[in-house]
């Protein structure tokens, strides 16, 4: 069975709500197109089509609808490739969400395709050494995107020594970014901190202890809100 972007806009455009469309484009004001399709109903689409489809069909399908730039089609389109195993081959599919990254104008997308990312990154870890080269690039969202898919190295409670690694190799992209003064990038950097510290709470006091103080007061915050014994908690 094949599905065509067409088809599946016209399947969002059935949920339309412009009040909430009106709304949105608000909220999140990069300038595309809003339904006002609610995620559930973006969900149950797109389970649809992922059981419809083969995985060469849902990378076909996700190319075409980011193409469309309507924000629901977009949300869709990281949604089909949002799963833990894509065979008999993912290469297509992390071709295609590295591909998405420059086009990141918003924390809503940026967050969608990454969760995407993060399922295709931890299938094949070698992949870091191209998230790497984001840490260098001028277009903040890029830069950002290096530390939402690398979130769950921070979610491991009995890593293995690459992990440990890879771990570590990110914490040194997030000191090189602890005194970059864009807000999103400090949220970047705390929220990385943050997880960190339910798994490895000694890890994350050393790094605040050498580079807190070059941090956004905000974020070092943050970053120790979830520390033993941190004194910002009440007891």
């Amino acid at each position: 069975m094949s599905l065509t972007a067409e088809a599946a806009l016209e399947q969002l455009r059935a949920h339309e709500n412009t009040m909430k469309a009106a709304e949105m484009a608000s909220y999140h004001k990069a300038p595309r197109v809003y339904l006002g399709v609610a995620n559930p109903v973006i969900d149950a689409l797109v389970k649809d089509w992922r059981a419809a489809l083969d995985v060469p069909g849902r990378v076909a399908l996700a190319s075409d609808l980011w193409k469309t730039d309507f924000h629901e089609a977009r949300v869709a389109a990281a949604k089909l490739l949002t799963q833990a195993r894509l065979r008999p081959d993912d290469q297509p599919s992390w071709e295609l969400i590295a591909s998405w990254v420059p086009d990141f104008d918003g924390w809503a997308l940026a967050d969608h395709a990454s969760i995407a990312g993060q399922k295709r990154l931890v299938w094949d870890p070698t992949r870091i050494g191209q998230v790497e080269d984001w840490t260098r690039s001028e277009h903040m969202w890029t830069r950002r995107a290096a530390l939402v898919m690398t979130l769950p190295w921070t979610k491991q409670n009995d890593p293995k020594p690459a992990d440990i690694a890879l771990r570590e190799r990110v914490l040194g992209w997030a000191a090189n970014y602890a005194d970059d003064p864009n807000r999103f990038i400090q949220k970047a950097v705390a929220w990385w901190l943050r997880d960190l510290s339910k798994h490895d709470p000694d890890r994350v006091s050393e790094f605040l202890d050498t580079h807190g103080d070059r941090m956004k007061p905000f974020a070092r915050k943050e970053a120790a809100r979830l520390l033993p014994a941190n004194p910002q908690d009440p007891e």
